[in-house]
């Protein structure tokens, strides 16, 4: 990249945006090791499908669970998301919060939205949207890319934060005309939106909170029963609990079993904890978003020792392995 910034990942998309000469433009981040038939299948669907699909977005699954519990519960949130939860919401012709990587797009329905915000630091979720307004959308590619996650909780606050942060503002820039937002969008995708992005952030920031309201409604003993002096919020925190409860542990489980990973299922009692960090994350996206709104929390990769190798053990001899980079060109900018 030329000097400047921000120093983002979008702000790099929108160079290599203006540079492509392909009909279709598909990003996969650095330790991505995608199908090897995935961007065959993606051309094949573009080509059968009409103009107005603009993105199709592919499974992401974490290759290297078995390195520690915080890789593991990654994994089962990965597959609840991309495995239940994003390919149900596609079927029924609703946006989701695309995953930022191999997502495979037309180039010309890109330029017509003006690529990405190089300053929203979730430029994913920002872009679907946008599509969606201008009225294309979006399906789901049954191809997996095998994805490394954070293996340290600091690493992985990090990039959730972020993550959250880039929601806050999402919600921000898309919520200002709100009468728009429905118009343009529609009533279905603006819910889904709102139930994505604005669920996300307050369920999260939310979560201490109604943890301990009902806990002294239990104590109490009206967490079942509306009365006494928490009889609204422990109605509230009892209707949150249970639909929560669904929603937390009915998708992971229909996600594990669909990766053929039945062992995943004994994580799940351990999701109210993980999802107690997310929580963590989630105030740091605050206090982010007022102190440094536009900073990229970078993730660093290439350290998990459990991921498959290509080389000899993918079928390549040594000399057909990967070779080093080329130098690195003259600048042109």
């Amino acid at each position: 990249m030329p000097p400047g910034q921000p120093r983002t990942k979008p702000r790099a998309l929108n160079l290599a945006l203006a540079e492509a000469h392909g009909s279709l433009f598909t990003i996969f981040d650095a330790e991505d090791i995608p199908d090897p038939q995935q961007l065959r299948m993606a051309a094949a669907r573009f080509l059968k499908e009409s103009e107005k699909l603009a993105c199709l977005q592919a499974r992401l699954v974490i290759d290297h669970a078995a390195e520690g519990r915080l890789s593991a519960l990654f994994a089962l949130e990965y597959a609840a998301l991309f495995d239940v939860i994003n390919p149900g919401l596609l079927r029924s012709g609703l946006p989701i919060m695309l995953g930022g990587t191999s997502n495979h797009f037309r180039t010309d329905a890109l330029r017509a939205v003006g690529g990405w915000d190089a300053w929203n630091v979730t430029e994913d979720a920002d872009l679907g949207l946008r599509l969606v307004r201008a009225g294309y959308r979006m399906g789901d590619l049954p191809s997996e890319t095998y994805e490394e996650a954070p293996l340290t909780l600091p690493a992985w606050l990090k990039q959730r934060s972020r993550w959250i942060k880039g929601y806050m503002q999402t919600l921000v820039t898309h919520s200002r005309h709100p009468i728009r937002l429905v118009r343009e969008a529609g009533v279905p995708a603006t819910l889904t939106f709102l139930s994505l992005c604005v669920g996300t952030v307050i369920s999260a920031l939310a979560y201490p909170v109604f943890a301990v309201v009902a806990f002294l409604a239990f104590c109490e003993g009206t967490l079942f029963a509306a009365t006494g002096f928490f009889s609204i919020t422990s109605a509230l925190a009892a209707s949150v609990w249970i639909f929560g409860a669904i929603a937390l542990f009915l998708p992971p489980a229909i996600g594990a079993l669909r990766r053929g990973a039945p062992r995943m299922l004994l994580l799940l009692p351990l999701l109210p904890l993980y999802y107690g960090l997310v929580c963590v994350a989630a105030w740091m996206a605050l206090h982010e978003y007022r102190a440094r709104r536009f900073a990229w929390n970078k993730t660093v990769h290439g350290i998990a020792q459990l991921r498959p190798r290509l080389g000899p053990a993918a079928g390549l001899t040594d000399g057909e392995a990967i070779p080093a980079p080329p130098e690195p060109a003259a600048a042109r900018y």
